[in-house]
């Protein structure tokens, strides 16, 4: 499969993170020019100085509904040729139910779902007015098994799937592709905390009997963003 991605323009979030390089390393390989996004200064600096001048870099508060808006229009402004979206950032603060606090509920959901919202909401009248684009969510396998500890992790992976089911239908008409992958275990930092016997109990339930590494996803995220996937 020879996919071209030669300045083709990719927004990415969560590019600091396990999942997240393996996705700039592919589409940087393969010839596309993102535009990296982080919360933080720090982690921002850290992708410049791997990545170059080539690419941009933007300050995105996901959990800051203002700052978030304010930002992506910036974004836009500076790059209304935007080809691909790739929604992966994401964090967990788990508890039970019953102990878990409202800034442990709302942050998971601010920072998981509500930001595709704003993200998708102004970077898609560029890409209907260009009539192309391919937009990516990476949700996750419990959102459809649940898991005990995650109500609020469940529920916002959950909500990105109803969310881009109903986006795909609004705007096929458009020539744009709406996607979800939805990893299992995957290796990864959010993943290393896990004790042997939580992995182990994890283990028992996959048939191949081995966890993923972030290389699949991308690759899986790669296809679902070039035109083999029209």
């Amino acid at each position: 499969m020879q996919v071209n991605l030669e300045n083709k323009k990719v927004l990415l979030t969560g590019a600091s993170g396990g999942i997240g390089k393996a996705l700039s390393e592919k589409f940087i390989n393969y010839g596309a020019k993102l535009i990296f996004t982080s919360s933080n200064k720090n982690k921002l600096e850290e992708l410049k100085n791997l990545y170059g001048d080539k690419h941009s870099y933007y300050l995105l508060d996901l959990s800051k509904t203002e700052n978030l808006m304010d930002n992506v229009k910036n974004i836009r402004e500076n790059n209304k040729d935007i080809d691909i979206i790739i929604n992966n950032a994401g964090i967990t603060k788990d508890n039970l139910l019953l102990r878990m606090n409202k800034e442990q509920w709302q942050d998971v959901i601010d920072i998981n779902l509500s930001s595709n919202f704003y993200i998708i909401k102004n970077i898609l009248p560029s890409m209907i007015k260009n009539r192309k684009g391919k937009i990516l969510g990476i949700t996750s396998v419990v959102a459809f098994s649940g898991n005990p500890g995650q109500t609020n992790y469940t529920a916002s992976k959950g909500g990105m799937i109803s969310m881009y089911k109903s986006l795909a239908i609004e705007v096929a008409q458009r020539n744009i592709n709406v996607n979800l992958i939805a990893p299992g275990f995957i290796e990864s930092p959010m993943t290393k905390n896990l004790n042997d016997e939580q992995k182990k109990s994890i283990m028992d339930k996959i048939p191949m009997k081995k966890f993923g590494l972030p290389e699949d996803v991308a690759n899986l995220a790669l296809f679902l963003t070039s035109d083999y996937s029209s």
